[in-house]
C-alpha cells in the first residue's frame, strides 16, 4: 500500500465509483426491459385464459409465457394430479384446497423471487457509494495536509488542487448512489404491484377450482 500515491488511492476510489455507477445503469436497462417483457405477457396470458371458456380449456394454453402463465401451470398440474384415485406423494396428501393454495402461493413466491434479481446489487451501491467517495476523500485530504506541512506553505494555490482533487471523489459517490437508490425503490414497488397482480390471479384460479371441486378433467 506504501507504493501507491495520494492520487493514485484516489483515482483508483473513483473508478471503483464509475464501475458502481456503470453496472446500476446496466441492471437499470435490464430490469427495465425484463419488466417491460413481463408485463406484456401478463397481459397477452390473462386475456387468453379468461377468453377460455373453462379451465380446462385453459389448461391447454401452451404457447404462452411469464409469471401469470407459469402460477397458473402451477395450478394446473395440482388439480390434474387430483383427478387420480388417492395421494401418490406427500405432497399431494391432505385437503385439496389446501394443497392449492400452497402451491399457488409458492408459485407466487418463486416468480417474485426472479423478479427481485438484482435489486440486492442497486441496494448495495446506493449505501456503500457514498462512504467510499468518503474513503477516497478523507485518504486525499489526510495526504493533502502532509504534503502541505512538509512544504511549510499554506496558500491557496497550494491547498486547492489536492484537496479540491479529494473532495471530487464524494461528489461521484453521491452521483454514483442517487440514481441507484431512486432505481432500487422505482423497481421494488413494481415487484410489489406483480406480486399483487399474481396474488388476485391466484384468489381467481383458486374460487374457479372450488366450482369443479379441485378436479380438472383433461380433455373434456
Amino acid at each position: 500500500m506504501a507504493s501507491f500515491t495520494s492520487s493514485q488511492i484516489v483515482n483508483i476510489t473513483l473508478w471503483v465509483l464509475v464501475g458502481f455507477s456503470v453496472l446500476t445503469w446496466g441492471i437499470v436497462f435490464l430490469k427495465a426491459f425484463e419488466q417491460w417483457r413481463l408485463g406484456r405477457a401478463n397481459r397477452a396470458y390473462s386475456r387468453a385464459f379468461w377468453d377460455a371458456p373453462d379451465l380446462a380449456a385453459a389448461a391447454q394454453l401452451k404457447d404462452l409465457n411469464g409469471p401469470l402463465a407459469r402460477v397458473a401451470k402451477t395450478g394446473f398440474e395440482i388439480l390434474k394430479d387430483g383427478s387420480a384415485q388417492g395421494p401418490s406423494t406427500l405432497e399431494l396428501a391432505g385437503d385439496r384446497q389446501t394443497i392449492l393454495e400452497r402451491s399457488l402461493r409458492q408459485g407466487i413466491q418463486q416468480e417474485r423471487h426472479r423478479i427481485e434479481q438484482g435489486l440486492t446489487v442497486l441496494a448495495s451501491v446506493g449505501s456503500t457509494s457514498p462512504f467510499i467517495g468518503l474513503f477516497g476523500t478523507v485518504w486525499g485530504i489526510m495526504h493533502a495536509l502532509k504534503d502541505i506541512s512538509k512544504s511549510g506553505s499554506a496558500s491557496l494555490d497550494v491547498v486547492a488542487g489536492p484537496i479540491g482533487e479529494a473532495l471530487i471523489a464524494t461528489a461521484i459517490g453521491i452521483a454514483a448512489a442517487i440514481p441507484a437508490v431512486l432505481a432500487y425503490n422505482f423497481f421494488l414497488r413494481r415487484v410489489k404491484l406483480y406480486e399483487a397482480e399474481l396474488e388476485d390471479f391466484a384468489t381467481d384460479f383458486l374460487h374457479l377450482a372450488m366450482k369443479t371441486g379441485f378436479v380438472l378433467k383433461t380433455g373434456a
